[in-house]
């Protein structure tokens, strides 16, 4: 890998380490979504066993009782080689761009650094939960975990795309006053709990799984009103960030990217209705589950468009 594909002079990561940091968030977005098809599938347990798809084998083989839910679960099982190649790429990129920063004498970037091993730590804590999934029977909290960590690996790899984009780690200039900031700090804990809550819902109702798998047992009407009112929470905390914003002059991008997540918490508002209301079909989950990825991104990206490491590119 030659040096112009490792740093530039402006001290941000070259475009290609970039895009290597972009693919491994969209990847990572991505088996979200391929698992959300697995579950509204009933293929949790289309491979039976982990590792191993079955005892004997890595991968499906003809007879196995789970017909077509095998070739479901160990597609999204093989998603995972991409994310570990992209992972590898990202730990590779970021040790090239700190040796060049070294041997040029460019500051360091430790926040990258740290950042690019997310990916790899990430699949690994992954695959571990997934097999604890599958030895547990689809339990619904384990399950739910797993979305969860899934969003947690989001909210660092958003911040590893952002830190990439600016030109040192310090200083840290806040780009808007402290209260809209903290504002967006409580829109950021709020969404929080409503994707918390969502996993909830999920647990409860008929796609927690496969037909015989547990449930929480909790009535999933009352789950997913409590849900649908902090997302109507959020819808409002959001539009009077936005008010305010307009009314303090603050930057173009933040009030840009405060816009996005408001249409993007109404449109998923929307498919949340939708999706209750016509008995849960598994295309409109699907889309759900997309939806909720993508609001979570755009909260983490507001949240950080509110602040700026080192100086104004």
């Amino acid at each position: 890998m030659s040096d112009h594909n490792v740093s530039t002079l402006d001290g941000r990561p070259s475009a290609f380490a970039r895009g290597v940091f972009v693919a491994n968030l969209i990847a990572q977005m991505g088996i979200v979504v391929t698992g959300a098809i697995v579950r509204v599938t009933s293929s949790g347990l289309g491979c039976p066993t982990w590792p191993r798809c079955t005892a004997g084998s890595f991968v499906p083989v003809d007879g196995q009782p789970e017909q077509w839910h095998k070739y479901v679960e160990f597609g999204n099982r093989s998603l995972t080689f991409i994310l570990g190649v992209l992972a590898l790429t990202s730990i590779a990129v970021a040790f090239m761009d700190r040796r060049h920063r070294s041997r040029t004498g460019q500051p360091p970037r430790k926040r990258i650094f740290w950042l690019a091993l997310v990916p790899i730590l990430g699949t690994v804590a992954q695959a571990v939960l997934g097999g604890i999934t599958v030895l547990t029977g689809l339990n619904p909290f384990v399950v739910a975990a797993h979305f969860l960590l899934s969003l947690v690996l989001i909210a660092l790899l958003t911040n590893l795309v952002v830190s990439s984009r600016e030109q040192a780690d310090q200083p840290i200039t806040l780009r808007t006053n402290e209260y809209i900031r903290k504002g967006v700090w409580l829109l950021s804990f709020l969404m929080t709990s409503v994707l918390v809550l969502g996993t909830l819902v999920t647990a409860s109702g008929p796609h927690a799984g496969d037909a015989h798998v547990q449930r929480t047992g909790w009535d999933p009407q009352l789950v997913s009103w409590i849900h649908a009112d902090l997302v109507l929470l959020c819808v409002g905390l959001t539009v009077g960030l936005l008010v305010s914003l307009f009314a303090t002059n603050s930057p173009r991008d933040i009030i840009g990217a405060g816009a996005l997540a408001l249409v993007l918490f109404l449109s998923q508002g929307l498919i949340g209705y939708v999706q209750y209301f016509t008995g849960l079909p598994w295309l409109v989950v699907v889309c759900h589950v997309l939806g909720a990825v993508i609001v979570w991104w755009a909260t983490v990206r507001f949240l950080l468009t509110t602040r700026r490491r080192g100086a104004a590119i």
